[in-house]
């Protein structure tokens, strides 16, 4: 699952003590294993092996441009919703036509950024964008690959409604019966080849059968457009495949690969192309996020142990009321977990409210969570923070966004310094007429 394991009592990355992480760089911190990023991507390919994918990493997972950089060079494309992180990408070094773009709300200047780079396809998601592209890529001298974003109106498993996406009314996508008419526009399009179809179903999914429903219902949409003269070079089948968050949660790749793959090798035997687009079930267990226990108070007859975290750097708790497994770093009495799950299996646990320092009643981390004797100071670690955690942190209270950093090995190294309060004021200050 992930290279984050208790070796002596001790919670290690790889092979590094990850007090000394929280010693060298402060808390809270980010710390993403380099062999567990380079081995998700490995398995989820070789999941995938008789499609061939091009495997573009979803850039808003976790976007730090050292982890792309290492995507890119396993040999990962990369899927992209805006020209901040189209922009990400190419800085990475992550090849051109190796990303794709999709996004319900892209500009003008994104669209122009898109086509200026050479991406491989745009994913579009309406009649207005389709002409928008034409009109972008003619101004640009080009001509454009895109596919249409297609809502299958299909529920993912176990999806939480804030993150599914390919359900009817929707802002994400054209409606099934309303493509076949996108593709009779496009041929009057001079600058954008519309070659493919893509879907999303949303994220996490626990289980392939979503993407049967979804992917027979565009292969039927598929023969469609076929019999209309149009010819599909590509479906992109989006992401959403689950981690685990806890212990034996998700499925594996190969039990979605099992069910996607028989459905999509003909079309792949007739030279199509499949694109996919991974995002938490690579990121989501590479990474930790490391809290200090600042104080520990009774409050109407909780313990509540406030840490140096809160939602400014980690929102999924608050936000989507997502579950995240922590324990201490170094456990009081030994008492290391058996494995990640809400309810452990272990005698002398306690039961916290872990709250964050932020100015709002939301920002808790876990309520009631059953945890082993906790004092001030001591060192949490928050797991399968690698998706949307860091991505998702802002500055609200102004609050300085966490350091992150990369191990590898018995290595560790700063892959992104902590904000500093120079970084809170600096887009204020460095105006001309600042008066003071």
């Amino acid at each position: 699952m992930d290279r984050f394991d208790y070796h002596d009592g001790v919670l290690h990355c790889e092979e590094v003590n990850l007090e000394d992480v929280a010693a060298e760089y402060g808390t809270p911190t980010y710390v993403y294993s380099r062999d567990t990023f380079r081995t998700h991507l490995a398995d989820l390919t070789a999941a995938f092996a008789e499609l061939d994918p091009l495997v573009c990493y979803a850039v808003k997972t976790c976007g730090n441009l050292h982890l792309l950089h290492e995507l890119g060079q396993a040999g990962a494309g990369a899927d992209v919703v805006s020209g901040g992180e189209l922009h990400r990408a190419l800085t990475a070094g992550i090849p051109a036509e190796r990303i794709v773009f999709a996004g319900v709300g892209k500009s003008e200047d994104e669209l122009r950024e898109a086509v200026t780079a050479g991406i491989g396809c745009v994913n579009v998601e309406s009649e207005s964008e389709l002409e928008l592209l034409d009109r972008v890529a003619a101004g640009a001298g080009r001509t454009v690959r895109a596919a249409i974003r297609v809502n299958p109106d299909v529920e993912g498993h176990g999806t939480p409604q804030k993150t599914t996406t390919g359900t009817r009314g929707s802002k994400f996508g054209v409606d099934l019966e309303r493509v076949p008419g996108l593709f009779a526009r496009a041929i009057a399009l001079s600058h954008v080849r519309l070659v493919g179809l893509h879907m999303h179903l949303g994220s996490p999914i626990y289980s392939p059968e979503p993407y049967v429903r979804a992917l027979t219902r565009l292969l039927d949409l598929l023969a469609k457009l076929n019999a209309d003269g149009h010819e599909i070079e590509l479906i992109n089948i989006g992401g959403g495949f689950a981690a685990d968050y806890e212990t034996g949660l998700a499925p594996g790749w190969d039990a979605y690969a099992a069910a996607i793959v028989p459905l999509l090798k003909p079309f792949v035997a007739n030279g199509g192309r499949v694109v996919t687009e991974p995002g938490r079930s690579i990121a989501a267990n590479a990474g930790v996020l490391l809290t200090r226990v600042r104080y520990l108070k009774d409050a109407g007859g909780h313990r509540v142990a406030v840490v140096d975290a809160g939602m400014t750097n980690m929102i999924r708790a608050a936000f989507y009321d997502s579950f995240h497994f922590m324990w201490p770093v170094r456990p009081a009495g030994a008492l290391v977990p058996p494995s990640r799950s809400e309810h452990p299996r272990l005698a002398g646990l306690h039961r916290y409210d872990v709250a964050g320092p932020i100015c709002e009643s939301s920002d808790y981390l876990a309520r009631d969570r059953a945890l082993p004797s906790l004092a001030e100071g001591d060192l949490i670690c928050l797991f399968a923070a690698g998706a949307y955690g860091m991505a998702m942190a802002s500055q609200y209270n102004s609050s300085l966004r966490p350091a992150e950093v990369l191990v590898e090995g018995a290595d560790s190294r700063l892959i992104r310094r902590r904000d500093t309060y120079a970084d809170l004021v600096e887009a204020e200050l460095a105006l001309p007429g600042t008066r003071f």
